[in-house]
This record gives C-alpha cells, structure tokens and sequence, in this order.
C-alpha cells in the first residue's frame, strides 16, 4: 500500500513525498483512515512504528477540508497533549513539515522557556497547538488561550503522561474543552490505568495494536553482560572505545547518577552530554543536538528525558542500570531498532539487579542471551530462575586495565547478528525509497 491509497490530499502526498517517504507503517495504515473517518481512536504502538504522522496526516487534512475564513481570527481546532518538551517540539516539527503547503498555522508551548513568547504566537492565531500539560495550564490561567473550539484531541504517549503524575492536569485541560469533539489516545502500553483513561475520554473508539502488548521490537538484538557493581563505568567505556561505537544511548535511574556517569565518561576520554529533567532547556537542545549531529558519542539519559527521542539509526542502547518497572525496559530499547532498522539492547547487570532482570524476562517471555567481556567476569552467577545465586570465587583471575582495555567483548555483531547500524535511515511516516 501506498500513502495515496489512504485519501490523503495532493499537498499532504507532496509533502510525505519530498521526505522520501513511498509506503505507509503498519499503524499508519490502520489509524489514518480511522481518523480521516472522525472517529474516536485507542492506538496501541511502541516508539519507532511511525505513529506520529499516524495522528498529524489525517488531522492536517480534516482541518483543511473546513478552513478558517478569509480575515477571521484563527482558533485552536487541534490540540496535541504530550508529556515532554522534547516531544511536543518533535511533534510540532512533524506538524510543520508534513503541513508546510497548507494554509494552516501550527506552534508549541511547553515550561522551561519563556512563556512572553508563546503568549504573542497565540495571540497571532493558531489552528494547532502542541503542548505539554503544565504550560498549556499556565497560559489558560494566565487567559491567554481558548481552548473552547477545539474539534480534536490527541494525547500522544499517554501511559508515560500517567507515569509522569499528569493525570489531573490532562482532567483539568479536558474540562475545558468542547464536549463534541473527536479524541485521539496514543499509548506504547494498555495498563488498566490507561484503560480507565479511555473509558472517561474516548466515545466508541477504534482500537488498534500494531505490537505485541509489552512486547520488545523484534529488530532489537538483546544481550545482558553481567558485571560487579563497581566496575560498569569501565566496562562501558570498553563497550564503547573497543567497538568505536559513534551513537549510544546510555540510562540510568537517576540524575544525580546521569551527571556522575557523564563526568566519568568524559574523563575517560569519551565526548559524552548528559540530559534529564533539571537540564535547562538551552541545555537539553545542546545535549541532542550534538547527539544527532555525531559530536557526542555517549548521551547519559533518565528514562522520563528521554521519552520521545526520535534519532534516525541509532544503533546502539546500554541499560547501565536496570529500570524498576520492567515495561519500561521495553521503552529505553524500542529507541533503537525503530522502524524496521536493526539495533543492539545491551544491559549492565550487577547481583542486585537480577531480580529486576528476572522480572523483565518474565514479561518478555523469554531469557535475554548472556554475553562476556573478558576480563569482567563478575564473582557471582546471573541465574534468575535463582534470583539469590551462591557467589562463585574468581580470585586470582586477571582483570583488564579499566583506563585501557586490551582485549575486545563478545558482541552481538560477532554473535551473527548482524550489523546494528546497518539498513537504511528509517523513521516517520514510513519506510524510505
């Protein structure tokens, strides 16, 4: 199928188009006609599957079927809920870029920037409004903005929203609103939280899944390198210096454990950026831009700053420590392998994390393979059918210098499984030319 069998305008096609973009994604084929429909939609899709264009496409094209008139003042007809900065700024570039020629004006507001600004584009008029909760709050409250001709709401990651303590703000934005409109929620997973979330915003809404629920991409190769606590940073840096890794993702639980890391990757002589919620926002732009752009080869992230990264063909993700709540070990990974792409998953995992391991696996319905750092190997046995395992003594065994390792890892590649950074730069809507 191709994107102008969905009933999308020529101007819409044209933009898809210039983006090299020929066939539509699985969720994008589901969801854009449902849309297009005016239909109320619960969409199930992990990062990387293509579902922002999923919403934006179809919500471009019925916002210009019934234009503002000529002279009139422009209104908010569409409002796009997202949990992050990061994201309502990707979401409002993929507004921009697939809207480019339509005669309809999009912007986005979120915290940590000045809010003078934001209050002059509104004033300017516009017809899509891409937002997180806290601001879009603030400048209701401050009566800059009317939200009472809103015809569509999107809430785009909303598990992450819930997870993120949103959800009196998201009621108290939703009070707001007209209650004829159409309502678009986009979740990676369907917990009864999210459930219950639809079930008070959505009307008979189409429901579509395009992955296994909680299920991890299948173009992720998954590898877990057991190693003592006190020796991850080394082996990381091994990781990273022996395979000349150019693009890695690396998270951790904490900010105060992001800002160490980064510190001690980059006495470690290896160009590292550290992004979490205390960033400024001149500071998180930095950190990506330099990511994306290859001048920093490590980027040090929490799991909430970094929801909603979209990095064409990042080939490589490090769990240097292991999230409590094992879906989200399903989010930090679906950052790479994303559309169709191949990517390596590798966690760290010390004895006091196998049974945060154990419960990742349970909900994978799998073990994840096993490999070895020569030189690393841990004084403990990574069983988790045995979460509490005998220590096993390795004394005596020689351990590489952890400033300059010498001797290179097992690693995915070398396992037959293909080059993590190969196929070619995939990301929304669809599959490239």
């Amino acid at each position: 199928m191709s994107f102008s069998q969905l009933g999308l305008s020529a101007e819409l096609l044209r933009a898809v188009s210039e983006q090299g973009y020929e066939r539509p994604t699985p969720v994008q084929k589901q969801a854009i006609p449902v849309v297009l429909n005016g239909k109320d939609l619960l969409a199930g899709a992990q990062t990387g599957t293509g579902k922002t264009a999923g919403f934006t496409l179809p919500l471009l094209q019925l916002l210009n079927e019934t234009p503002t008139a000529p002279g009139a003042r422009r209104v908010v007809r569409a409002l796009i809920l997202t949990p992050t900065r990061e994201l309502a700024a990707q979401v409002h570039d993929s507004v921009k870029e697939y809207g480019k020629y339509l005669p309809l004006r999009s912007t986005v507001v979120f915290g940590g920037v000045g809010i003078n600004p934001q209050i002059e584009r509104l004033r300017r008029g516009v017809d899509i409004l891409v937002a997180t909760p806290g601001r879009l709050l603030d400048l209701v409250g401050q009566r800059t903005l009317d939200l009472k001709q809103v015809e569509i709401l999107v809430l785009d990651e909303a598990d992450r929203m819930l997870d993120m303590g949103f959800i009196h703000d998201v009621r108290k934005i939703i009070a707001l609103l007209p209650k004829q409109r159409q309502n678009l929620l986009f979740s990676a997973t369907f917990s009864e939280e999210i459930r219950g979330l639809s079930g008070q915003i959505l009307h008979a809404p189409v429901e579509i899944e395009v992955a296994r629920r909680n299920a991890a991409a299948e173009t992720v190769s998954q590898l877990v390198y057991p190693v003592e606590k006190e020796r991850k940073r080394a082996l990381l840096s091994y990781l990273v210096g022996n395979g000349r890794w150019k693009q890695v993702l690396v998270f951790v639980r904490t900010k105060h454990g992001a800002d160490r890391l980064g510190r001690q990757l980059e006495q470690d002589g290896i160009d590292s950026a550290v992004l979490h919620g205390d960033k400024s926002q001149g500071a998180r732009t930095k950190a990506l831009e330099g990511f994306k752009n290859g001048k920093v080869a490590v980027l040090v992230a929490t799991d909430i700053a970094a929801r909603g990264l979209d990095i064409d063909q990042l080939p490589h993700v490090v769990n240097f420590e292991l999230p409590n709540v094992p879906e989200d070990y399903v989010h930090r990974i679906g950052r790479t392998g994303r559309a169709g792409a191949n990517g390596e998953a590798l966690s760290l995992v010390c004895q006091d994390e196998v049974k945060l391991l154990a419960a990742i696996e349970r909900l994978l319905k799998k073990e994840i393979p096993r490999a070895q750092a020569p030189g690393f190997e841990p004084e403990f046995s990574l069983n988790t059918r045995n979460p509490n395992p005998p220590r096993l003594s390795t004394r005596g065994a020689q351990r590489p210098n952890e400033s300059s390792p010498r001797r290179k890892p097992q690693s995915a590649t070398s396992r037959g499984r293909g080059n993590a950074a190969s196929g070619a730069k995939q990301g929304e809507p669809g599959r490239r030319r």
